[in-house]
């Protein structure tokens, strides 16, 4: 049986405002009032789409940014690879991915990439009598799960990682992503990274040809995955983690490269998350299998696209604009939900990438 969701979202709010050179002293009159400074003459709308993933966040970021500066963003939720093929063919303002493209695939298609925030990847299941973060998993059964290896919940090798834990005599439906996804992305790295047959057999791809797909179901987009996983009984599926707190699913504890079994949580996501992104080019870095005590093992960032020579420069501006007020008020929005703001220090050097930007005349935008 295979069963496929389809689901969209679409955010509003959008029209932005370029900086001028007025923001210093807009910004420390709004301080000093103690409202989030507005972006001036704000009046483009902006179109993104991709990732999944971040769709929680950049909603609260378009509806609160739209509050605070009459500014609009239309952000479509399609998945990471329907993000880089908009953007790539210029159909949107900005894209969106998960899995972060190399720095040869970004001087192939004149774009930049820039990280917006941290979080996580989690295993979700529906089991009668089991709560969330009660069941425990390492990578190597979790990759044998959707091997098809373990076909019961009550396995021997689960059994074993979960002493006293009332398991039924159930077969297992695994639920997967039907699009190109950085969630998938993410997920299948690090059971490459934790399972050899699963990296000689599989690998790690934003889609990949999934062992259990006869008896497994796809959905499109983390809201398909949730919707399925939550509508059947002793199935396991995988969501980012905003998408599995909203949804009330119950996510699975992972044992760790350090051998410790986490819970998925902002500290969690940050021990994870302790990188080197001055010297990584084009920002790309995978956060999955960290071997910090308390990492969570399928910690990501997700990353915006834009191209260096903007054919709008107006557009790219307000674009660059969103995004720089997302990181000046938006940190509130993004822990509330769980994800992991970026240091103030890693922001500053996406600024100085936002340099790169430019308009016909080799001006930045920004």
């Amino acid at each position: 049986m295979r069963i496929q969701l389809s689901s969209a979202v679409i955010l509003a709010a959008l029209s932005l405002a370029a900086c001028s050179d007025k923001a210093p002293q807009q910004a420390a009159s709004s301080a000093a009032s103690g409202a989030a400074p507005a972006a001036p003459n704000a009046s483009l709308d902006i179109t993104g789409a991709g990732a999944s993933f971040p769709q929680p966040v950049y909603a609260q970021w378009a509806t609160a940014y739209q509050g605070a500066t009459s500014g609009k963003v239309n952000y479509q939720s399609i998945g990471s690879s329907g993000g880089v093929k908009q953007i790539t063919s210029k159909t949107v303002n900005f894209g969106a991915t998960d899995a972060p493209l190399s720095k040869e695939e970004l001087d192939k298609e004149g774009l930049i990439q820039f990280p917006t925030v941290i979080g996580g990847v989690v295993p979700v299941v529906n089991i009668d009598g089991i709560e969330p973060g009660k069941l425990k998993l390492n990578g190597e059964v979790l990759a044998n799960i959707y091997l098809g290896k373990i076909t019961k919940w009550n396995d021997p090798a689960i059994v074993a990682l979960n002493d006293g834990l009332q398991l039924p005599d159930a077969n297992i439906t695994t639920v997967f992503r039907s699009d190109g996804s950085g969630t998938t992305f993410n997920f299948v790295t690090y059971l490459s990274q934790v399972s050899a047959p699963w990296k000689e057999q599989v690998g790690a791809a934003n889609s990949v040809k999934w062992p259990t797909s006869a008896s497994g179901a796809a959905g499109k987009g983390n809201e398909g995955v949730a919707t399925y996983v939550s509508r059947v009984k002793n199935s396991i599926g995988y969501v980012e983690y905003a998408y599995a707190k909203q949804n009330n699913m119950s996510h699975v504890a992972l044992q760790n490269k350090a051998g410790n079994f986490v819970q998925p949580s902002q500290e969690s996501f940050a021990a994870a998350a302790d990188a080197d992104w001055k010297n990584a080019p084009g920002f790309q870095l995978i956060l999955t299998n960290q071997g910090t005590d308390q990492a969570w093992p399928i910690a990501a960032a997700t990353f915006i696209l834009v191209h260096k020579k903007a054919d709008d420069a107006a557009k790219a501006k307000a674009v660059l604009s969103f995004f720089d007020w997302a990181y000046k008020n938006g940190d509130d929005a993004a822990t509330k939900l769980d994800y992991v703001p970026l240091p103030a220090s890693v922001k500053d050097l996406i600024r100085e990438e936002w340099k790169l930007v430019t308009d016909a005349n080799g001006a930045a935008v920004y």
